[in-house]
This record gives C-alpha cells, sequence and structure tokens, in this order.
C-alpha cells in the first residue's frame, strides 16, 4: 500500500515537472508583449512599485498590488512579471491536486483530469500575458481547496480568499450565494446554509473594506472596488453593438460620454450614469439584449482570444500564430463543447432530483462545478464577452468534460456489450 501510494504521488511530481518545464519554455522562447489592458496592469503596477497613485478607482488593482509589491522588492520588468506567472501556475497545480485529492474519484480518473489540466495548451501560453487571470484562477482554486477541506473556521479562510478575488474581480463576491445554493441543495438545512454563507459574504466585506474606504475618501462619495461596471455595462448593451464585444465608448449613439454632465462627473457619478443608461437600454430592447448575451456567450466559451494575445510583439510569425491560435482554439473548443453539455445534462438531472427531494444524492464536487459555471455564465451573459475570460474556468470544464466522455464510453458498452 505504501509502495502504491509513493507511486501515485510520484506520478503527480513528474506530471507537474513536465508542466512547468513547459510553461517555462514557451516563457523563454517567446518574448511576448503587453498591450492594451495588459499593458495598463503592466504600467499601474510600475507605478505602485514607484509610490504613484494606486489607479484612480476606474478598476480593480489586486493583481497590480502583488506585482507592485514585488517590482518595488526586486525591481520592475516584464521578465519578473513572467516569473510571478510561473510561480502562479505552479500554485494552481499544487491547489488543483490538493482539490482533486479531497473529492471522492478513483485514481485513475484523478491521474487523467490532473493531466489534462495540466497540459492544456491555454495553461502553458497565458503565463506570458501579464493578465489577471492566473491570480483570479490561483485564488479560486485555492478556494476550492479550502472549502473542500474539513479543518476549522474554513468559511473565514473562505471569506478572506474572495475578498481578495473581489479585489481582482469585483463580480466575485457573489461566491457567498454559490455556497448557499451548494449547501441548501445537498444539506438542506436553510439556516446552516444561511449561516456559513453569510460568513463568506461578511469577512468578504471585511476584507475589502479597506479598499472601499480608500475609494470613497479619493472620490468623496461611497465607492465600491471599481467603477468600470457601469462602462462595460454600457458599451456591450447598445443598439450599436453587433457581436458582443468591446467597442469605443464614444461610438454609442447619442453617447453619454459627450454630454457636459457626463464630463462634469466624478469617476463615481460616471460610473452610474453609464450604468443606469445601459440598464434603461436593457429594459427597452430585451430581445436584441438576448441576442447580444449569447453573442457574449459564445465569445467566452467559444473563440479562445487569449490565444491570439501569446505572441503578441514576439519573434513568432503571424503564420506560426495563426497555427498555434487553430490549435489552441480546436482543443479548447472540443473540451468546452463536450463539457457543457455535460453540465446541462447535470442541470436537468438536479432539476429532477429537486423535484423529487433527493439532493443529498448528487455528487457535491460535480454541483459545485456546475453551479460556479452559471455564476460566471451569468455574469458573462449580461457584461463582455471574451476568451480569455473562461480562462479561470479550465478546471471545471476539464472535469465535465472528462465525465462526459466517461458516461458516453459508459453508455456506449452497455448498449453494444452482449446480455
Amino acid at each position: 500500500m505504501k509502495k502504491l501510494i509513493l507511486e501515485n504521488e510520484n506520478y503527480y511530481k513528474v506530471i507537474m515537472a513536465l508542466g512547468m518545464i513547459s510553461c517555462i519554455l514557451w516563457v523563454l522562447h517567446v518574448n511576448t508583449k503587453p498591450f492594451s489592458d495588459f499593458d495598463y496592469y503592466y504600467k499601474l503596477s510600475v507605478d505602485i512599485a514607484n509610490g504613484f497613485p494606486w489607479g484612480d478607482t476606474y478598476t480593480t488593482v489586486g493583481y497590480c498590488m502583488l506585482l507592485g509589491g514585488v517590482f518595488k522588492l526586486f525591481g520592475a520588468s516584464l521578465f519578473k512579471a513572467k516569473l510571478i506567472n510561473l510561480f502562479l501556475t505552479l500554485a494552481s497545480y499544487v491547489l488543483f491536486y490538493g482539490v482533486i485529492k479531497r473529492v471522492n474519484f478513483k485514481e485513475k480518473d484523478r491521474k487523467i483530469i490532473f493531466a489534462l489540466y495540466v497540459f492544456i495548451p491555454n495553461n502553458i501560453f497565458y503565463n506570458s500575458l501579464v493578465a489577471t487571470e492566473l491570480i483570479f484562477t490561483t485564488i479560486l482554486i485555492f478556494v476550492t481547496f479550502i472549502y473542500f477541506s474539513d479543518i476549522k473556521y474554513k468559511y473565514v479562510y473562505v471569506g478572506v480568499l474572495v475578498g481578495l478575488n473581489t479585489l481582482v474581480k469585483p463580480f466575485f463576491i457573489a461566491y457567498f450565494f454559490a455556497i448557499f445554493l451548494l449547501e441548501l441543495l445537498i444539506e438542506k438545512k436553510i439556516i446552516l446554509s444561511i449561516k456559513n454563507s453569510l460568513i463568506v459574504l461578511v469577512v468578504c466585506a471585511i476584507t475589502i473594506a479597506p479598499w472601499i474606504y480608500r475609494n470613497t475618501k479619493l472620490v468623496g462619495q461611497l465607492t465600491y472596488v471599481s467603477n468600470n461596471g457601469g462602462i462595460v455595462l454600457y458599451i456591450n448593451n447598445n443598439s450599436q453593438n453587433k457581436i458582443g464585444r468591446w467597442m469605443p465608448v464614444d461610438q454609442v449613439e447619442d453617447s453619454i460620454v459627450k454630454t457636459e454632465e457626463y464630463n462634469r462627473a466624478n469617476m463615481t457619478q460616471k460610473n452610474k450614469m453609464l450604468s443606469t443608461a445601459a440598464k434603461t437600454w436593457i429594459k427597452s430592447h430585451p430581445m436584441q439584449f438576448i441576442q447580444l448575451g449569447f453573442k457574449r456567450l459564445f465569445n467566452v466559451y467559444f473563440w479562445s482570444d487569449d490565444a491570439l494575445y501569446i505572441t503578441y510583439g514576439s519573434h513568432i510569425s503571424d503564420s506560426a500564430g495563426a497555427i498555434l491560435f487553430t490549435v489552441t482554439n480546436d482543443i479548447r473548443s472540443i473540451i468546452f463543447v463536450l463539457a457543457i453539455t455535460y453540465i446541462l445534462i447535470y442541470s436537468v438531472v438536479t432539476l429532477e432530483y429537486i423535484w423529487k427531494g433527493k439532493t443529498q444524492f448528487l455528487n457535491k464536487y460535480t454541483l459545485y462545478n456546475v453551479i460556479l459555471f452559471y455564476m460566471f455564465t451569468v455574469v458573462y451573459f449580461v457584461t463582455e464577452g471574451q476568451g480569455r475570460y473562461a480562462f479561470p474556468e479550465i478546471f471545471i470544464m476539464i472535469y465535465c468534460f472528462y465525465y462526459f466522455i466517461k458516461l458516453s464510453i459508459h453508455k456506449y458498452k452497455k448498449h453494444f456489450t452482449p446480455c
């Protein structure tokens, strides 16, 4: 038994080592340059390291806090930012291994799921981007690891991590509701579900409170962790947006940003004005909103545009970059299509169990992944569609993809095996 355990441990160590070697070789040989949002994160991190203001409340700065802290200690450089990515990738491997060891899998299933997660191309290529998704994903898997651990005060720890991740992506505060829903369905104890989810929410609120105070003091009125939610809603929900992606705000018909009232307003007031205008448009154009919502989801789940960024500014030719994109996009799309199919099937099963009052027989980890998928999906349906937004869901998709394949093979064998 001891020998078998050691052999299993060695398997995971080898997979992690091979995964990290692949990531390191990619970073060393493909010198991707930051642009757009990535360039903003890098420059803001440099400013933080040099003692300049930590942004103007426009966007969250959780990632830049980490990057700026490292730059403060060791000096700023793009290579150091990529070293942090490698560290985060290794941490996500270790944490994901911890998650699947705490879930009731067969060892064979566990090994395959882990290898698929480590070697999916996106997890290798993403190390060259100065982007928020890696730190957000690592913290998300850390949250999952803590949640499925049997430790004292775990909801407090989860709350702290949810707060930290809310400083990276503001919508993540909604995680408390995912916990409430999961525990209500599995445990059927409404008071306990409310208590545990409220612990997560309150601790999260305490964690982000200093940043809310900072933003409020800077602007002069109560301000959340960021002020870009309004503009995201506005540019993605209007009659000029036909594809469910980013567009220049001044190209919206009768754009609010061209008014004197908007130009006189502070950041928080601008955010509210944009949000109100977007909500007004949604209410008056429900069918267009739904169409745009599904276009956004297509962009998120079936268009791996993060693979378009991985060679930007490097020596990789356009033709080689196109091949990389095609291969990465095709692999991810196959995994995501089958994973989402499994999620939809499991959703129907869950509704059937709810109807029959037998939800305690559902697999808790599977239901956890399904609920997280819907949490992300609702956010992206309403806001914006970009392929990189699906990066934090890769560990969910790998799991669901594998069990779709396993379920399909089982049904095939059962159908064609003679009685």
